[in-house]
């Protein structure tokens, strides 16, 4: 499913018009990037939660030129479920 697929979803079982739904959800979707790039994790009860992820400095291996490099620390975003969502697509 692809936003336009979401944008035209939420549009029809709403009954409000495109434009309304995909500022809605474009809205939404700018929400949840400002508060993770702040380092603030999003909570949606029932759906899941949208947390940012540290990964520790590490050590790796560029093997086309056969040297070490080093990965600085760094954070990544991810979502886990609920276990109400989780549940239902099981």
């Amino acid at each position: 499913m692809t936003k336009a697929d979401i944008v035209n979803e939420v549009a029809k079982s709403k009954g409000v018009e495109k434009i309304i739904a995909q500022k809605v959800i474009e809205g939404f979707m700018d929400s949840i990037e400002c508060s993770l790039a702040k380092g603030e994790n999003v909570y949606l009860r029932g759906f899941g939660s949208f947390i940012i992820k540290k990964r520790a400095r590490k050590t790796a291996r560029n093997i086309s030129k056969n040297t070490t490099i080093v990965i600085p620390e760094h954070s990544i975003p991810s979502f886990k479920p609920a276990k109400v969502f989780a549940a239902k697509v099981k």
